[in-house]
């Protein structure tokens, strides 16, 4: 993969020659400073990494940590409120960090006031409470609260404060407001005083279009009026992502407001914001609660409040982060030393995103059409119009977009990071996608809410895809973007035929065949169960043991053979009926993400498979490990022996370790874990398995169990309800109980992975291999491919399933459970080929369980599947049956 990236690497725009072409010539880095030195000095931790996602948070350089680390080490800081040594010396340093925080903006002490907040939410949040709002009455007009469509949720949140004090709102779509500007002054009262509110953002987050800074002086001076309302306006500039790569110079653009967030900046310290308010607006803000540090004087008996004088005073409510309101300083001195100031980072960071929007402009399909789709309302003419965003949809040869969640998917197999959906701007989101407001109504109605990876409703995209620039990203940082789409859309070999697989030469083999070399695995601690075997865990006891395995039902090798005619087999051709359908495999996970477990017979307890998924490895922070963070994950191997009650784990180059099934301690051990979103009671398994799984991953790891007294429900997922009577109960599985797939979906993709590629190479991928990939716990032999996504229930021996839909996959099935390497083609074929929804297997769940007695599922066992349309049996006397191979 490597190699065909670099080959295409030649077929991108040349960064010198669109340079050349620039009049002026782009400016790019920072001068003597070797950019790949900084990023190797400053952002080691970003080896092997494209960040791409700053408009979201930038990253903070190592400098910046370790200058503001000595200052915490060599000096000693109290709480500004007191009157100590050390509390003297916090409260200077932070009217210090006000008066740099202003200087950074080109303005003084005189002119505008500093108030530290938790954000540039909170700093809003602020205004719409502290303006000075007149309501409307049944005879007088009253205030106007006016945004631009294209502000962020937060600016738009200020409506619900503003209408709790009979405040209409009133938006406005950019263009409206350019024939605002191009109709110029409005006549109005020059006398009325009612205060109006006018809010927009210097830089849109959505498309990184830059509003022009000139509309701060001409809304406030009456030359625009944007709903041509009489009265005094003032403005609010949301400069929260304007400031992060540009300059702002308030000596020139006197907003009235400018709410920041310093992590758009600097990237550290998080949660920390400033509202920056203009002076001459100050006697007009109001105050209602007031906390610690606010008051002059206040008396608790009675309605008596004194506020303290300063406007930051004030409204600072409580002690604030001082030691974070420290970190600025160093944030401010490290930018400086690194870039040389703001505007430098301004013409870096636009010539990146002008050279990525011209070169994802140039690419096209064979026939003509564009690989993107590019949400702006520039065309990347200058850093004036237009910041270092680009937002885009994908987009296939026939003009449909391919949905943003599969591109993210796609971007983190090449380890690139960016941002999709609609980025918390739900108007910008609307206007450059054409989503109708009743679209919307109708998108939440079948479930879509903002965050989620819904992205593609009744052919519609809900968001896109976007980039961002910061100013330590880099050339390659673009080009390593670029390559990921032409190698993934514009290059894949998707809509090629797919060859045949003959075992016409010797040395090949047809797909059934091989699926017949797969040997069954058995193990050794295999068990019969007596009469009165109880599947709670809890209650066994030797006595329900016996020392005898249990017969093995026929291996797959032998129940397949006669499926399949010679022409048949030799044809790699899948006929419309092979026979019964029947259980192949059966896998359980008892550690979650690591290997799999195969068996021919296992017990079922009311959460799926006994043990599947009742143990999983966490960080330090007691945070989950997946594949998709640890892929060496896949190299851990459990193995179950319920005679000795033991689970032993091996793994290469480590001794084996063997743990009980059970801890007695259990219950006073209990720490709570997450698991998608679900509050779990979990245990730590202890230090001896700790120690070695740390070993083993370099890093500090715990081994944790759920509780076996604690229950998971299930929730109400694909739209399906559970059935009267029955809770499902989950393990620590993601969806569902158990997970399904079908042999003829395996041999399909097979096929289409196997085919060659232009270049006559093939990358074999054989069953077994796709088979561990897909980590299901049920593997049948049906008759068509992709069919079990018909299935509405089916019956596994006396065991009912709700089947309840396809499993979306994630890029965990690129990772080869033998190595732990990733392979991207595997995914991108599966998208390709489900058209770019990337569905394998599906979910099931039981309908009803009876654990009086003993209950199994083994392999060989018959699959009796319901329809969806027609909910009748395969088996109803009416159906076509299959004709009977194992029984």
């Amino acid at each position: 993969m490597a190699s065909r990236v670099a080959e295409l690497g030649t077929e991108l725009l040349s960064f010198e020659r669109f340079r050349e072409a620039s009049a002026p010539r782009l400016a790019y880095g920072y001068g003597p400073r070797n950019l790949r030195e900084l990023r190797e000095s400053e952002f080691g931790r970003l080896a092997g990494t494209v960040y791409l996602d700053h408009a979201g948070a930038t990253l903070f350089p190592q400098s910046q940590l370790t200058s503001f680390t000595k200052d915490l080490m060599e000096n000693v800081y109290g709480n500004p409120h007191s009157q100590n040594i050390t509390s003297r010396l916090t409260y200077d340093t932070i009217e210090q960090v006000r008066c740099r925080i202003l200087a950074h903006f080109h303005t003084t002490l005189e002119d505008y006031s500093v108030i530290f907040t938790a954000g540039s939410t909170a700093a809003l949040r602020l205004v719409a409470e502290a303006f000075p709002w007149v309501p409307w009455g049944p005879e007088s007009n009253g205030s106007r609260f006016c945004y631009l469509t294209d502000n962020h949720t937060s600016v738009v949140g200020m409506r619900k404060v503003a209408a709790t004090m009979n405040v209409p709102s009133t938006p406005v779509r950019p263009e409206d407001m350019c024939l605002v500007e191009e109709r110029g002054a409005v006549p109005h009262d020059t006398d009325c005083q009612l205060p109006h509110l006018f809010c927009y953002p210097a830089q849109s987050n959505f498309s990184g279009i830059r509003y022009p800074l000139s509309w701060v002086r001409d809304v406030q001076s009456g030359q625009m009026n944007p709903v041509s309302t009489p009265g005094k306006w003032f403005v609010l500039l949301d400069a929260a992502s304007y400031v992060s790569t540009s300059p702002l110079d308030l000596s020139v653009h006197q907003a009235d407001f400018v709410p920041i967030s310093f992590y758009k900046i600097f990237g550290f310290p998080t949660g920390l914001g400033a509202l920056l308010v203009n002076n001459r607006v100050v006697p007009l803000l109001r105050k209602g609660y007031f906390g610690g540090g606010t008051a002059s004087a206040y008396l608790a008996g009675e309605d008596f409040y004194i506020p303290r004088p300063s406007v930051a005073e004030r409204f600072e409510d409580g002690t604030i982060p001082f030691l974070d309101v420290i970190a600025l300083k160093h944030g401010f001195d490290t930018l400086e030393h690194l870039t040389g100031g703001m505007e430098n980072v301004r013409q870096h960071t636009f010539t990146l995103a002008q050279y990525t929007y011209a070169a994802l402009s140039s690419l096209r399909y064979p026939n003509g059409a564009p690989v993107v789709r590019i949400y702006s309302d520039s065309e990347f003419s200058s850093p004036d119009v237009q910041g270092p965003i680009i937002n885009l949809n994908v987009l296939e040869a026939s003009g449909n977009v391919i949905g943003y969640s599969q591109v993210d998917k796609m971007a983190s197999l090449y380890n690139i990071h960016l941002r999709t959906g609609c980025f918390c701007n739900t108007g910008a989101c609307q206007r450059h996608l054409g989503i109708s407001d009743e679209m919307v109504k109708k998108h939440f109605q079948v479930g879509h809410v903002c965050g989620d990876s819904i992205d593609i409703i009744d052919g519609h995209t809900t968001g896109s895809v976007r980039i961002s620039f910061g100013f330590m990203s880099t050339l390659e940082d673009a080009q390593a973007f670029l390559r990921f789409i032409i190698v993934t859309f514009l290059h894949s070999p998707g809509g090629q035929s797919v060859p045949q697989v003959s075992t016409g030469e010797a040395g090949t083999q047809s797909a059934e065949s091989e699926v017949q070399d797969i040997p069954v695995v058995t193990c050794r601690h295999f068990f019969s169960l007596q009469e009165g075997f109880h599947t709670d865990p809890k209650v066994w006891n030797n006595s329900h043991l016996a020392t005898n395995t249990v017969d093995l039902h026929p291996p797959l090798s032998e129940a397949s053979s006669t499926q399949l005619s010679p022409p048949e087999k030799a044809a790699g051709v899948l006929p419309e009926d092979l026979g019964p359908y029947v259980v192949t495999k059966l896998y359980l996970y008892p550690i979650k993400s690591c290997a799999a477990f195969e068996v021919t017979k296992w017990p079922v307890g009311n959460r799926g498979l006994l043990y599947d998924r009742s143990w999983m490895v966490v960080n330090h922070n007691g945070i989950c490990l997946n594949q998709k963070q640890e892929p060496r994950l896949c190299l851990i191997q459990p193995f179950i022996d319920l005679q000795q009650r033991i689970m032993v784990i091996k793994a290469k180059g480590m001794e084996p370790i063997e743990l009980p099934l059970e801890e007695d301690g259990e219950r006073a051990q209990i720490c709570q874990s997450k698991v998608c979103a679900d509050r779990v009671n979990t245990y730590d398994c202890g230090e001896k398995i700790s120690n070695w799984l740390s070993a083993f991953f370099g890093r500090p790891c715990h081994l944790i169990k759920q509780s076996s007294n604690f229950q998971r429900n299930a929730k109400k997922k694909h739209g399906k309800e559970q059935s009267s009577g029955t809770t499902a109960t989950l393990s620590l599985v993601n969806e569902a109980q158990y997970l399904l797939i079908n042999t003829p979906s395996l041999l399909k993709l097979q096929q289409q992975l196997n085919g060659s590629d232009e270049n006559g190479k093939k990358e074999l991928f054989t069953m077994k291999d796709l088979i561990s990939r897909f980590r299901a716990n049920i593997i049948t032999n049906g008759t068509r491919a992709f069919e079990e996504e018909k299935w509405d229930e089916i019956s596994i021996g006396s065991l009912r399933f709700q089947v309840l839909g396809p499993c979306h996959r994630c890029q965990m099935i690129c990772i080869d459970q033998k190595t732990g390497q990733r392979n991207q083609d595997i995914f991108q074929k599966l998208s390709e080929s489900r058209e770019r929804k990337v569905n394998f297997g599906v979910y099931l769940m039981h309908t009803s369980l009876d654990l009086s007695s003993p209950t199994f599922l083994s392999v060989g066992t018959r699959v009796l599947p319901v329809l969806k349309e027609t909910m009748e049996r395969y088996d109803s006397p009416d159906s076509q049956k299959p004709q009977d191979v194992i029984s």
